[in-house]
């Protein structure tokens, strides 16, 4: 079993090079799967060691939000979804972007095809099961430009909910329509004995209402410091370079993710599918962020008619090319 703990040399004081090395802690913002690929490879394969970096990464749950981490001091670095950061950020955290590994949303609704459903048109009067905890305000956007209240008690409204981080609430029937991702849930729901001939799958990308996800944000008063820039960029650099080699060799970087998987709960199986799946959304991405992307992202989060995600567009205050600009050079 691999530990995640980086500097075990250093603390033993049995290397003078590793004591000097610079320590970054990231928070990933779900438990240790192959969704986080790039940051295990790189800590498996030395890049980080290579960059001069001690990289502890510390691993999410149900129970664990990234920016209460990282606003208490328990992380340099946290992977966040955008609308979850922006909202945070208003609310008086002030995050900021510096890397974009994830080009594309993996976030799609999952739906039985038996119940009459064949658009999105036709999701009003449901019952939808939805993440919370950040993870709701991309649905909430999107149901808002659909027209479609979500309190369950007026006319057309759907039913929202509140999903647990599993698939029962489709399978036992609670629920017509799931979250899933592209690269996790759903392939639980096929994993479960349905076939994909039975479901209907909206993605989000293809509704034009994605928001970016799995981006780098640290504090901004951080980025003041321009030992703090250096760090991170030495720290994006190592990172994509895994993403990369991830990419390169989904197998291989399955087993590495298993080997870091300390609650022996993830299956070599689904390890290798989400992989390949993850591959497709970092695909081409050297980490920088995409000024459209964000800018339809800030966009979607707007309109959320009486309850937008946020009420005010950040502007570039919420992200910068300093760190990739660095990190590429």
């Amino acid at each position: 079993m691999k530990t995640i703990i980086t500097g075990a040399l250093a603390t033993l004081g049995l290397a003078g090079a590793a004591q000097a090395q610079d320590e970054v802690t990231l928070q990933l913002k779900w438990v240790t799967q192959a969704q986080f690929a790039g940051y295990y490879v790189a800590l498996e394969q030395g890049f980080y060691e290579d960059a001069n970096l001690d990289v502890t990464i510390r691993p999410g749950g149900p129970d664990i939000a990234p920016t209460q981490v990282i606003a208490g001091g328990g992380a340099d670095v946290i992977v966040e979804w955008m609308p979850a950061a922006l909202a945070a950020r208003e609310k008086g955290l002030p995050l900021v972007n510096i890397a974009q590994p994830f080009t594309s949303s993996g976030m799609q609704l999952t739906c039985w095809g038996d119940v009459g459903i064949e658009s999105p048109d036709d999701l009003d009067n449901r019952t939808l099961g939805v993440w919370f905890f950040g993870n709701e305000y991309p649905f909430l956007s999107w149901m808002s430009q659909l027209g479609i209240e979500t309190d369950g008690a007026s006319e057309g409204s759907v039913e929202v909910l509140k999903q647990g981080f599993n698939v029962d609430p489709l399978l036992q029937r609670q629920a017509d329509c799931i979250s899933t991702m592209t690269y996790n849930e759903y392939w639980q729901v096929i994993d479960a004995g349905v076939t994909p001939e039975e479901l209907v799958n909206f993605r989000y990308e293809d509704q034009g209402v994605a928001t970016l996800e799995d981006g780098l944000w640290v504090l901004e008063d951080d980025l003041e410091d321009p030992a703090f820039v250096d760090k991170m960029a030495r720290f994006v650099a190592a990172s994509m370079e895994g993403w990369k080699w991830a990419e390169e060799n989904p197998e291989e970087a399955a087993m590495i993710v298993l080997d870091y998987d300390e609650t022996g709960a993830q299956t070599e199986q689904h390890q290798v599918r989400m992989m390949g799946e993850v591959a497709k959304l970092t695909a081409g991405s050297d980490g920088t962020l995409d000024p459209e992307a964000y800018q339809r992202t800030v966009d979607t989060l707007l309109a959320g008619g009486s309850d937008p995600v946020i009420t005010e567009d950040p502007g570039e205050a919420a992200w910068t090319h300093e760190v990739t600009d660095q990190a590429m050079n």
